[in-house]
């Protein structure tokens, strides 16, 4: 599902990234750790094709990302083929849970019974159904980060991208989400790619990879 091949980043004289390869199979549950500073992050946001690198490739199934597509072509290619979950749950909070969540699929889609169908199903698998008509503020932390796991699910991304997703909530609603990402993966055979500092949600991994002064170690 994903091959990374000779990644580098530099932010100015700095480089971040010094030649990373990774490779990751479709299916596959897989989690970055390594001290802060690092790189997993910037690892991660070239995953997800929200920045580039300056040198190497990578490839998402079965396209090679290109630094000169234009905003549009890689815009429509990160809508439909990645999910991201990240730390602060980044929901709209005048918008209901089941508006959050069909967010990504009104972007490049019309509107239509079975998107939103799906929608709820998701929220009522994520433990939800009685809450698809809530705002967030009328959420806890737990319930606002299933939504926003919800909504990353909603347009069936071939992988699924996590920025310490745990790392806002309290150790028990962390264990719970935990559960939830190793049960979406192995239900659901879906690849996921976690950036993370939490031990128990890294020992639920297939494969756990450390990252150390810009390099895999």
């Amino acid at each position: 599902m994903i091959s990374a091949k000779g990644i580098k980043k530099y932010y100015g004289d700095l480089e971040v990234l010094k030649g990373v390869d990774l490779t990751v199979d479709k299916g596959e549950f897989v989690a970055i750790v390594g001290p802060s500073g690092a790189g997993k992050t910037t690892l991660l946001q070239i995953i997800g094709t929200l920045d580039f690198p300056d040198k190497g490739t990578l490839s998402i199934g079965d396209e090679e990302v290109n630094h000169n597509w234009d905003d549009q072509r890689i815009s429509v290619f990160r809508n439909q083929r990645i999910g991201f979950i990240f730390q602060f749950h980044n929901l709209l909070a005048e918008f209901t849970a089941l508006e959050n969540v069909l967010i990504p699929a009104s972007i490049h889609q019309t509107m239509n019974d079975d998107i939103k169908n799906r929608a709820i199903q998701l929220l009522s698998d994520l433990g939800l159904k009685d809450r698809i008509n809530h705002k967030p503020n009328e959420l806890s932390g737990g319930e606002q980060q299933r939504v926003a796991i919800a909504r990353a699910l909603i347009n069936q991304p071939d992988l699924l991208l996590a920025d310490e997703p745990t790392g806002n909530l309290d150790s028990n609603t962390a264990q719970e989400i935990n559960i939830l990402l190793k049960n979406i993966s192995k239900d659901f055979n879906q690849t996921i790619i976690t950036v993370t500092h939490n031990s128990k949600l890294a020992e639920m991994a297939d494969r756990i990879v450390t990252m150390k002064d810009g390099l895999l170690v």
